[in-house]
């Protein structure tokens, strides 16, 4: 198919710095079309021909693709669950609802076989990118062969644009650095508005526009991520509608939420007040009766039970229950402010006439709710990130605070497992539905009669891609940029649209994630015992020493019944088609062990082997994963300044922000340097004079007390080699400084480190150049294998 210096006094102090070679790019040229003119000698005997563009087939619809994050099946109204979605009710009236829809129980292997049609594996995705290993179903490098629908789009006359959620850069790619092949605009999105990685604060995200970070306003006090991206995609649409009305559109929406931290406007929070006091125990009843008289579910379903690790609701007292009612408040009022936002999107599509004509595809969620917020919930999810226990008494007394600005909250995992109801499990776990069945909604005016119906036909998210391509009327392209492709994995759910009694064509598709695993054929599902939940630390026994399950899901909906010991003749049958599929799609070889995953040794890197570092000012967004190591060590922090007469105040380096990091300024001329441990504790070291106007040297020396991880350090201030101030900091964090939060010089991104200032608290003197020199790591083999175990056991990265 066609396409489209020198270090002077600084360098003393903390060495010189090391250069590294540039990423390449791969550019593939356009090919020439034909002339279908006259040329002759002279101008006036010649016959000018443009190259005819691509246009799209006629009447080709818009498409807007909304895909949420962290929702159980059983979250959203339309689906009997407790969370008002007025939009996806809209939408469900007016077209499709899906009830035996899949993912795959995560977040970037969901989103890779959404964007191309192909089993994660086949993706090279079969894990986030955080945990990326060499075998090929989990590299992270989503391959060529396996081509989006958006750039099959793009060449066939769509415009196209992704806001949002990307959580598909390899972690070693994420940086300023590149390569930008898988970034949304290597990927055949013109346009991308959105954020890098698997979290976002919605109160102060870190934006990319294409592929420059850009900042959302600082200082307005109402900004949030979820309307100011709907006021984004509201503006192209327009845009497009004005300039070119006769091309259609592909809107991929992608929003954070529900994903932790769980934000929402106050106004919000409170439409929720004591609409969750029954507790998560009672919400599964209510739900599950609710889903059959929506007929959601078939009236025989059972209710799964309620696993012995989750405390029954009861077993609380007062102030626990009143705390976890607050959690889900938040989170409802979340997931429906950013149904809301979405809402409005409709709403000037309909404003510009353009409904009838509009495919939308929602998917509420990338795999099942969320289980990682622990049996207490989180104030701060950096807190359990690197093991720091919250006290309960501080959450109750900020317990109003949740959902704002000054948190970073999840909520517990018992109302997790409650917005998967009927199901076991939740999210990570894709043996059982809890962890890969979500609602997914279709709606198409123009083609769909059948409105406000129910399709139960088995489907997975690798059946958007041929949906969407079967809709527009164009093929999947055997050779896509030059590069041939592999089949397009998933089937088309157009045969539905008209008939809700249509044998289904997805007929076997299996699972995985983490050695969790199972398979679906024709209405039976075998399915391995999880060995450990999300939620308890443990180690898993050997991949080939997990238990089987099998279900009859053609009249078991919520897999209640384990007839295993009954039907063994078809459990083997189907544990051999799993092994064929497994062999088919790079699922081989099977991994358990997030602990071996957790090494950054086993992928690519910016960072192997250096020690020295050089930044200049406004150098900032330098994501954790291409910045220096600064845990468990040693490491100094110098800068070159030059204080103006009426003297400097400002970021020298800062990495992290108001929920974990640490950060070095002058504040009211005197130097700091600030260390911020998940909230929990702060320390600052600071020196007592203002720096005098002229050239000066200012480090920061931290000197680890070494003899494990986490352990405290004793930090230096000194101001043209002469110490000003010392101090201690008694413990650090082991493990991550935030999940969206980055290195940055000469001013602070996103959040502030210290209470002491406000973002982006630019370095208002001269700012020549900072040097960091890390020492060498004090841990020995087993400090270093307990990081991991621990960073896999808090399931950091999720």
């Amino acid at each position: 198919m066609n396409t489209k210096p020198r270090l002077g006094s600084l360098s003393l102090a903390l060495g010189a710095a090391v250069a590294f070679p540039a990423l390449a790019q791969e550019v593939l040229p356009r090919p020439a079309q034909p002339f279908h003119g006259h040329i002759s000698r002279k101008a006036k005997d010649s016959t000018a021909d443009f190259p005819k563009e691509v246009a799209a087939p006629n009447g080709a619809p818009n498409i807007l693709l909304i895909l949420t994050d962290d929702v159980g099946f059983a979250a959203t109204s339309p689906f009997g669950g407790p969370v008002p979605t007025a939009t996806l009710d809209r939408l469900a009236r007016e077209g499709l609802r899906f009830n035996n829809f899949h993912t795959t129980a995560l977040c970037s292997p969901t989103r890779s076989a959404l964007l191309s049609g192909r089993n994660h594996h086949s993706n090279a995705t079969g894990v986030i990118m955080e945990l990326g290993s060499g075998y090929p179903g989990y590299n992270s490098l989503m391959p060529k062969s396996c081509g989006t629908f958006a750039e099959v789009l793009k060449q066939s006359g769509y415009n196209t644009a992704w806001y949002g959620k990307n959580h598909n850069v390899p972690d070693w790619q994420s940086s300023q650095a590149g390569p930008f092949d898988l970034w949304p605009t290597g990927l055949g999105f013109e346009y991308f508005y959105g954020f890098i990685g698997g979290d976002a604060n919605q109160w102060a995200p870190a934006l990319f526009e294409n592929t420059k970070p850009i900042e959302p306003p600082h200082d307005d006090k109402d900004y949030f991520f979820d309307r100011d991206m709907a006021d984004h995609a509201i503006a192209r649409i327009r845009l497009l509608n004005s300039v070119a009305p006769d091309k259609p559109w592909l809107q991929y929406y992608a929003p954070g939420t529900a994903h932790a931290p769980h934000h929402a406007p106050k106004e919000w929070i409170a439409k929720f007040k004591g609409q969750f006091d029954q507790g998560w125990d009672k919400l599964r009843e209510q739900t599950l009766a609710r889903q059959k008289q929506l007929g959601i579910v078939p009236q025989s379903t059972k209710l799964t039970p309620r696993p012995a690790n989750i405390p029954a609701w009861d077993s609380f007292d007062a102030p626990h229950k009143k705390v976890f009612a607050r959690m889900m408040e938040v989170y409802a009022a979340a997931l429906s402010h950013a149904d809301y936002q979405i809402g409005r999107i409709l709403d000037a599509i309909e404003e510009l006439g353009e409904t009838e004509n509009t495919l939308v595809i929602y998917i509420m969620g990338d795999n099942g709710a969320s289980a990682e917020g622990t049996p207490q919930g989180l104030l701060n999810e950096m807190a359990i990130m690197n093991n720091i226990p919250e006290d309960f008494g501080q959450i109750l007394a900020r317990m109003d605070e949740l959902g704002s600005v000054t948190t970073y909250n999840h909520y517990p995992v018992g109302w997790a497992h409650a917005m998967d109801t009927p199901f076991q499990w939740t999210k990570q776990i894709a043996s059982h539905f809890g962890g890969t069945r979500n609602g997914l909604v279709i709606s198409w005016p123009a083609r769909i009669k059948d409105k406000g119906g129910i399709r139960s036909q088995f489907h997975h998210v690798i059946d958007i891609a041929p949906t969407i391509l079967e809709a527009v009327g164009v093929p999947s392209p055997s050779v896509l940029n030059g590069v041939p492709q592999k089949p397009v994995e998933g089937t088309s759910m157009i045969y539905t649209f008209d008939d809700a009694n249509a044998p289904s064509k997805h007929r076997t598709q299996y699972f995985e994630m983490f050695a969790n695993r199972a398979i679906y054929n024709d209405g039976w599902v075998a399915a391995t015992t999880p060995p450990v939940a999300p939620w308890v630390m443990g180690q898993s026994p050997d991949v080939d020493d997990y238990q089987w399950e099998l279900y009859n899901v053609a009249d078991d909906f919520s897999q209640a019944v384990n007839l295993a010991d009954k039907e063994p003749a078809k459990l083997r049958e189907l544990q051999d088609l799993f092994w064929i599929e497994a062999a088919k799609y790079d699922v081989l070889p099977l991994d358990n062990s997030k602990v071996e995953r957790f090494d950054v040794s086993l992928r690519p890197s910016l960072t192997r082997g250096r020690t020295v570092f050089t930044y200049y000012a406004g150098q900032t967004r330098i994501p954790e994963g291409t910045a220096p190591d600064f845990k468990n060590k040693s490491f100094k922090i110098g800068a070159d300044v030059a204080i103006p007469a009426a003297g400097a105040d400002g970021v020298i380096a800062t990495q992290g922000g108001r929920f974990n990091g640490w950060g070095l300024y002058l504040l009211r001329g005197q130097p700091v340097f600030h260390y911020n441990l998940a909230g929990v504790q702060r320390f600052s070291v600071a020196g007592k004079a203002k720096l005098a106007p002229g050239k000066h040297v200012v480090v920061a020396d931290f000197e680890y007390d070494g003899g494990g991880i986490g352990k405290g350090a004793t930090v230096t201030i000194r101001v043209d080699d002469q110490p000003v101030a010392q101090g201690r900091v008694d413990r650090t964090y082991p493990f991550r400084a935030s999940l969206d939060e980055t290195l940055d010089i000469g001013e602070d991104t996103g959040t502030p480190v210290s209470e002491d200032y406000h973002v982006p608290f630019r370095f208002n003197g001269e700012l020549n150049r900072v040097l960091i020199r890390l020492g060498e790591s004090q841990l020995s083999a087993e400090d270093e294998a307990q990081i991991r175990r621990a960073k896999a056991a808090l399931n950091l990265g999720q």
